[in-house]
């Protein structure tokens, strides 16, 4: 597992093998659209084993898109953060939202994004001051070393939030 960001925060990590040959070819055009993004959507709602599921399906996700099997330690490391992120922010769902109803995970480019829908009012925060020493309570301390970066989003007028986070690809 890595305990530190692949890229600062804003640094989406070096461009794919072949960026020169496309940009070669795209010389012309005035801007170059981003890859398409992929989504994978998994309801949770009324799902035993929640945690362990969504892990499951984030993995599945990471095989698709080749992320998995990783090629080098770098490659396994960001799969795994990933898994860790993911059963974070379903597992504050779980405890503090009244469970998560959705999982999406999507992938476009550089940037791999988890997304936790859930009921719930509350708004996560990294417990501060972190004590690395008291169990419980480090799981978005976790979530904010681990991902580029993290928010939350509500749509007005509707109970309800969604989690979110970005991670980085391998390089």
């Amino acid at each position: 597992m890595s305990t530190t960001r692949q890229h600062p925060p804003g640094d989406l990590g070096r461009e794919p093998e072949d960026a020169g040959a496309d940009a070669e070819a795209d010389a012309g055009a005035a801007s170059r659209e981003p890859a398409a993004r992929q989504w994978r959507t998994l309801s949770l709602r009324g799902v035993a084993g929640t945690v362990p599921t969504a892990r499951d399906f984030a993995r599945q996700a990471l095989h698709a898109w080749g992320w998995l099997p990783a090629s080098s330690a770098d490659g396994r490391a960001a799969a795994e953060d990933v898994l860790l992120v993911v059963s974070e922010l379903v597992t504050n769902a779980c405890l503090h939202a009244d469970g998560p109803e959705e999982l999406r995970v999507s992938f476009a480019g550089k940037v791999l994004r988890v997304e936790v829908v859930d009921a719930g009012a509350g708004r996560p925060a990294p417990r501060t001051p972190h004590r690395a020493g008291r169990p419980g309570g480090h799981g978005m301390f976790i979530v904010q070393r681990l991902c580029l970066d993290w928010g939350v989003l509500r749509t007005p007028g509707r109970p309800g939030k969604t989690v979110w986070a970005e991670l980085a690809a391998p390089a």
